[in-house]
């Protein structure tokens, strides 16, 4: 009989015992998150400033819903990142399913927001709750890509609660490895918004 699994709650030794997920040692399997990033305008950062102030505003009156967290931050950095343009194209809530072989699992999920050129998954997005870790979205993002149908190429993908965020990169190929970016947040004194925009639209020039 086959058992059915909730993604969000599936941790990391699930996924390493049950497909064999590696983390990458090697810091040039995932260098497109600090190398060579384009600039960010004075126009963007004022932007970018306006999104922490507005964001700062509404935690003060909790909880934070997934829904608020996309429409004050993420749509704007999506929006100047270029995501919002051709040849992207931008897909809401999709329903994924994932099993490991002769292990009689399916895992299930829906991903917030899938970031889609040409039917290959390029940028999986899951948003959580202001008051959620971040690595608690981790695993669950890595279910998302590991259901990337494409093997051979690098599936990125973003997790973020709204103040913070972490970059991740999969392949699949035959042994699926992972690595994951520095954590930004725009809680400092000195936002690190626009890194995360810069990283943003680094992605959106390698994808397209």
């Amino acid at each position: 009989m086959v058992q059915f699994i909730q993604a969000q709650n599936i941790g990391l030794a699930y996924l390493e015992e049950r497909f064999g997920l590696q983390l990458a040692e090697d810091e040039v399997f995932f260098t497109e998150w600090f190398d060579n990033l384009p600039e960010i305008t004075d126009l963007e950062k004022q932007y970018l400033d306006r999104v922490k102030l507005h964001f700062l505003r509404l935690v003060k009156r909790p909880p934070l819903s997934e829904e608020t967290v996309k429409l004050v931050v993420l749509s704007l950095l999506l929006n100047l990142a270029g995501f919002y343009d051709k040849p992207f194209y931008l897909r809401g809530e999709q329903s994924i399913e994932i099993s490991a072989e002769d292990e009689g699992e399916v895992i299930r999920g829906k991903i917030d927001i899938l970031v889609i050129q040409e039917q290959f998954w390029l940028l999986v997005i899951e948003s959580k709750r202001s008051s959620f870790s971040l690595l608690e979205a981790v695993p669950q993002a890595l279910v998302y890509m590991l259901a990337n149908p494409i093997e051979d190429k690098h599936t990125f993908g973003l997790v973020m609660n709204g103040s913070h965020f972490i970059f991740l990169n999969l392949i699949k190929q035959n042994i699926p490895k992972y690595a994951l970016s520095d954590e930004f947040t725009l809680l400092k004194r000195k936002s690190e918004l626009d890194q995360v925009l810069s990283v943003l639209k680094n992605l959106s020039q390698i994808l397209s």
